[in-house]
């Protein structure tokens, strides 16, 4: 079962993070919906975070990891949140379990096929040589030669731990996401339909949901909201979490 971190009391709340994150990406808005009368529960999936490994990765597996946590937990119904992957994985998961959801919010990602645009981070990520018990400092200097945002190599070295004394690893499995980097963008099947609330928030300098997507999210969810977080990317609830807070809680407490 999916490893998750859980706090407060009240509706159950499912936050799924993004490709290459982890629960800890949540943390502090985890704490704000608590404080709001939710029980939050930031999953880590599946070759992410803490949670297990497997040459399995693809959004039917996923979907049905997130069905299995439910059941483990005897979540009867759930509010659900999730971030790019996370996203796509809560559209799947509503599509399939319709019941089982009350209000769906996607975070900057649409229902269309992405092709892979994350190769320099994978190759990077590739390139450091583990064997050699390079530091965390040495880990970095290896990354910039492929990432040269700042931004983007701290959130990546987060998944960076101490596997034992002097020995770094990744907690996520690159290996897999190196061998099928088409599955990450896989776009929901054509006669998918799921007809509850669906809240679709955007950052308003992303480029992940154009103008022109909207058609499309609106034929797989006909009562889909669309949000823009202003002064943010394709990070919205790290770059504005404070108008990405307040969008989804305003919808998540509409009756």
């Amino acid at each position: 079962m999916l490893v998750s971190k859980i706090e407060g009391t009240g509706k159950p709340l499912l936050i799924l993070h993004g490709f290459l994150g982890m629960s800890d990406n949540w943390k502090t808005l985890s704490g704000q919906y608590a404080e709001e009368g939710y029980e939050v529960h930031a999953l880590d999936m599946r070759n992410h975070g803490r949670s297990f490994h497997s040459d399995v990765f693809n959004y039917d597996a996923m979907k049905n990891d997130v069905y299995e946590y439910c059941q483990g937990h005897n979540l009867e119904t759930i509010d659900l949140l999730g971030h790019s992957m996370g996203g796509k994985i809560a559209m799947f998961f509503a599509i399939v379990y319709p019941e089982k959801v009350n209000k769906l919010l996607i975070a900057d990602i649409g229902t269309k096929y992405y092709r892979p645009h994350h190769q320099e981070i994978l190759a990077g990520l590739s390139a450091v040589d583990f064997s050699q018990k390079p530091s965390r400092s040495d880990v970095e200097e290896v990354l910039k030669s492929y990432i040269p945002a700042a931004v983007t190599r701290q959130f990546l070295m987060k998944s960076l731990y101490w596997k034992e004394k002097g020995q770094l690893a990744l907690r996520f499995n690159l290996e897999v996401f190196n061998k099928d980097p088409e599955s990450i963008g896989e776009a929901l099947p054509e006669d998918a339909v799921y007809n509850g609330a669906v809240l679709f928030l955007r950052g308003a300098n992303s480029s992940y949901i154009r103008d022109k997507d909207i058609e499309g999210i609106k034929k797989h969810f006909p009562n889909a909201e669309i949000t823009d977080i202003p002064n943010a990317g394709h990070w919205l609830h790290a770059e504005n979490p404070a108008a990405f807070f307040a969008a989804s809680l305003a919808f998540l407490k509409k009756d």
